[in-house]
């Protein structure tokens, strides 16, 4: 069975996931940018989701976790929960 293991910064709104990705993508260290806005209980471990199955999160999610570039922030994505974004750090 595939695994990944992947991270994530769930906020409330569009504009601050993208405020966030243009951090990032200026260098930003994705665990900080995590730990300090992040309303995920994986926020206090950097955003780290740890190691899990296709099916485990929401199908959009895994969308992007099992299909996308690894390494490379994607998002956001609009989930009933709010607005990811997503980097996968490797699949097995």
């Amino acid at each position: 069975m595939a695994k990944a293991c992947a991270r994530h910064i769930l906020v409330k709104s569009k504009e601050e996931a993208e405020k966030l990705k243009k951090q990032l993508a200026s260098g930003a260290d994705f665990a900080q940018l995590a730990k300090k806005h992040s309303v995920c209980n994986s926020a206090k471990k950097g955003g780290d989701l740890g190691e899990f199955s296709p099916g485990t999160m929401l199908k959009a999610f895994d969308n992007i976790v099992f299909k996308k570039a690894l390494l490379t922030v994607h998002g956001p994505l609009k989930t009933k929960f709010g607005y990811h974004l997503i980097e996968t750090i490797y699949r097995s």
